[in-house]
């Protein structure tokens, strides 16, 4: 069982860390760097220049990792095609930002078209090639599952495309994604053991090649994932929940990126319907605690811990 998990947390972790001591430099010298808006957090105008699409490097890792189990584990594919699918679409709008200085990266409509395709794929992948079905776990059920036919369906697309939005909002403070996705994929690690969703490969490489990355993305970061490892990141997340029939439960283990994407809605809402007035300080919500003066080590804490409480009260809500 052991080689379920273990073995791939550990690969995983070492290509990582090999992977980001070579690619940092590597980006580096490529001037691939992050900007930072004026507007902003003024402690974050230092980190312009850091070197971004860092989400290369554990995108790397968990592809590597998962060649070597795929073959045992076949239901690890979907939540591969999910989490690639989105580093793409990640990656094409950090090129554009920093290749070739388009400061919106991709346009609104692109990006959602984009994502929109990537969901329906992984939903025929799911529905024609794999015995999951959409039936959803409810969180302290006993058991029960949630059949809601062919609302389903439109649930998904909802669903992944909210979870990945929300992930990518979370990548705002130097480690903030990585260490609250390294928690959550914990959990899903465990729940795939528990269930015995078969999954358990990716989900610990996953793990492992976050660890590996967090060398390098802890505060001070050395690199920034940008929006190729946050949108995988929440790929990963939500075709997860998916394979394990437990989207519901992205409520719980994945609280903050609801947060973050709430926080952010209310904000736009409220600007607009006051003409001008706001209720955070600023928004994503991290960065409103930020602007009351927590450092951002104290909100990567707290939020990392919140996540570990909440991945806590899902285990028994199985």
């Amino acid at each position: 069982m052991e080689t379920g998990y273990v073995y791939p947390a550990l690969i995983a972790f070492c290509v990582s860390a090999v992977l980001g001591k070579l690619l940092v430099p590597f980006l580096r010298n490529l001037k691939l760097r992050q900007t930072e808006r004026v507007e902003g957090v003024q402690s974050h105008l230092k980190k312009a220049g850091t070197p971004t699409m860092g989400g290369l490097i554990f995108l790397a890792a968990i592809l590597v990792t998962c060649i070597f189990f795929a073959g045992k584990y076949p239901k690890i594919l979907p939540v591969l095609v999910l989490t690639l699918g989105f580093g793409v679409i990640g990656f094409l709008d950090d090129y554009l930002k920093v290749v070739k200085h388009r400061s919106d990266g991709l346009y609104p409509r692109q990006k959602m078209a984009l994502q929109i395709v990537v969901t329906a794929v992984f939903a025929v992948y799911l529905v024609r090639f794999t015995d999951v079905s959409l039936a959803m776990r409810i969180p302290f059920g006993g058991g029960r599952m949630l059949d809601l036919g062919w609302l389903a369906y439109p649930l998904l697309f909802f669903a992944v495309i909210g979870t990945v939005n929300g992930v990518n909002f979370t990548d705002g403070l130097d480690g903030l994604a990585s260490t609250v996705t390294l928690v959550v994929a914990g959990f899903f690690t465990a729940a795939s053991l528990m269930l015995g969703g078969g999954i358990e490969p990716v989900t610990a490489a996953v793990g492992g090649a976050l660890m590996g990355f967090l060398l390098y993305n802890v505060y001070p970061a050395k690199v920034f994932m940008g929006d190729t490892g946050s949108l995988a990141l929440g790929g990963f997340v939500a075709g997860t929940a998916y394979m394990l029939q437990m989207p519901l439960f992205i409520l719980l283990a994945g609280l903050i990126y609801l947060v973050e994407v709430l926080s952010v809605m209310i904000q736009v809402s409220y600007f607009k319907a006051t003409n001008g007035k706001r209720i955070f300080k600023m928004a994503p919500i991290h960065h409103h605690f930020e602007l009351c003066g927590w450092s951002e080590t104290r909100v990567v804490a707290v939020f990392s811990i919140v996540t570990a409480i909440m991945c806590l009260i899902s285990i028994p809500a199985l």
